[in-house]
């Protein structure tokens, strides 16, 4: 039996509860239908239907904030050294589960067997890494002046609203939830609906963890009704979303009227820049890895490819050839490098951008064709001869889609690269270490690597500027946004106060 066919058997036994009793919310502790009925989940490997999924409203909304924020006193109270342990027993709940993760994953959502074995593991490692901070998590500064001795604490801002999206849907998850629940917040949480398996996994591993009933709510449904309204409700005091920089501005114009606090993980259209004194190989192995990489699903994926003039026929040339080698196939067959994208929406917007190439007047170098009728497969593609000014140079195709532009001086890389709505990441390639420096330091975007791909550092700030989002991620910067700074002064002696009305 092939490595295919024994993943398809371990799925087949996954699936068969799925298939049986669908997905519900889960709400304090207790599965929910949905009030607006149900909807179908397909797979994009076959365009099968996997299972029923609970369709949440804002019924159901109101009914998970109100667990969230029944269960915040006793959450944000418990001993940190307690909570520690909770979070670390989800981590190696995670663990054990990682399989379970990575095959319905795949199947859910067309991702590569390749990428998404090590998708669940770096959920463990969010939860590791923030449980690890937890004790820490409200510590303050001392401030002295002459008259008082301040100081600062933080406490959790209470219950959040956590919107995830369908690319790598466990590990950002994970990446949003951790520390919420590690800054003592209960979270409700609204998975998008194209990626339903593993939230489900999530919130029954967190609870087997012993996370308490009401901690983790999860509703299922779709952003115009459980999505609108997780962002209105006024017990849920922040919401942290990664998607599309459109829904973005949808959410803070939701939020206003309850003064919500946003984290906004947008859209971006990455510049990696090769200059021609670069170590090309190890370029070419970078920028394929950016963009085919998660079928080309990332919001850090370099789609737009500059390279110097200097070099540009010897680097296209190599790739073109190693892109048309890299394996299209069975998400679930290890080889496999892209699988199928996750939607017939996705797929139809991706593969409309072959027509727009042609009518921009690039030139389509490989790909640009699907792969047969079962699914919703897409050939790499990269187009080459582009201008800046073309819409595949603008819009985020947010597919296995890259397109190159040919730029002659460092000063003519730097206007292309910057001129975008966006501004998540830039990757630079070249070994002249001023000239690194005085190009990062003009950049605009809210991470950057120096030869380098996206090397994810936990402690390290991760967002963006411009359309690719408000706030950041990571270490300290997560605290940041779940919790609230609080000032106390105490008086150190009898200072003057200024007497009114005597």
């Amino acid at each position: 039996m092939s490595a295919l066919e024994q993943n398809l058997e371990k799925l087949t036994g996954l699936l068969a509860r799925f298939q049986a009793e669908g997905i519900k919310n889960r709400i304090a502790g207790k599965d929910r239908d949905g009030s607006a009925g149900r909807f179908d989940n397909t797979s994009p490997v076959d365009k099968s239907v996997i299972c029923q999924v609970a369709r949440g409203n804002s019924d159901d909304i109101d009914a998970a904030a109100n667990a969230a924020a029944d269960a915040f006193a006793d959450w944000r109270d418990m001993a940190a050294t307690e909570r520690r342990k909770i979070l670390i027993r989800v981590a190696e709940g995670i663990e054990d589960r990682a399989e379970d993760i990575a095959l319905c994953e795949c199947w859910d959502t067309g991702q590569a067997l390749k990428f998404m074995s090590k998708a669940a593991l770096r959920g463990a490692e969010n939860f590791r890494y923030f449980a690890d901070q937890v004790v820490q998590a409200r510590d303050g500064q001392h401030l002295k002046s002459p008259t008082l001795m301040n100081i600062t604490t933080r406490v959790p801002i209470g219950p959040v609203g956590v919107i995830t999206p369908w690319n790598t849907p466990f590990m950002l998850s994970t990446w949003k939830i951790a520390p919420a629940l590690a800054a003592g917040c209960t979270v409700v949480h609204k998975p998008a609906e194209a990626s339903p398996l593993t939230a489900r996994l999530l919130v029954e591993i967190a609870e087997e963890a012993g996370l308490p009933k009401g901690v983790l709510n999860t509703v299922n449904g779709f952003g115009e009704e459980a999505g609108k309204a997780l962002c209105e409700h006024p017990k849920i005091r922040a919401i942290a979303f990664v998607g599309e920089s459109r829904t973005g501005s949808l959410i803070t114009k939701q939020g206003a009227d309850t003064l919500k606090r946003n984290h906004l993980e947008l859209g971006g259209k990455n510049p990696v820049i090769v200059f021609d004194d670069a170590d090309l190989d190890r370029a070419l192995d970078a920028v394929i890895f950016m963009i085919y990489s998660i079928n080309g699903e990332r919001c850090t994926s370099s789609s737009r490819l500059l390279v110097q003039g200097t070099i540009k026929e010897e680097f296209e040339a190599k790739l073109v050839e190693r892109v048309n080698k890299i394996k299209v196939g069975h998400p679930l067959d290890p080889a496999t490098e892209i699988g199928p994208l996750v939607t017939e929406e996705h797929y139809n917007k991706v593969t409309s951008y072959f027509d727009i190439a042609k009518e921009d007047g690039a030139t389509i170098a490989a790909g640009g064709t699907t792969v047969g009728d079962a699914g919703y497969f897409v050939r790499p593609t990269l187009f080459t001869n582009a201008t800046n000014q073309m819409r595949i140079a603008r819009e985020e195709i947010f597919g296995p889609v890259l397109t190159a532009i040919a730029f002659s001086t460092e000063d003519e890389a730097l206007q292309i690269a910057n001129d975008t709505p966006y501004g998540l990441t830039g990757y630079v390639w070249t070994n002249d270490l001023t000239r690194a420096l005085r190009f990062t330091d003009k950049l605009d975007a809210g991470m950057i690597w120096v030869n380098s791909e996206n090397v994810r550092h936990l402690p390290t700030p991760f967002g963006g500027v411009k359309a690719s989002g408000i706030g950041r991620d990571g270490g300290d910067w997560s605290f940041e946004f779940y919790m609230e700074q609080k000032h106390i002064g105490f008086a150190t002696g009898q200072h003057k106060i200024t007497q009114l009305g005597k």
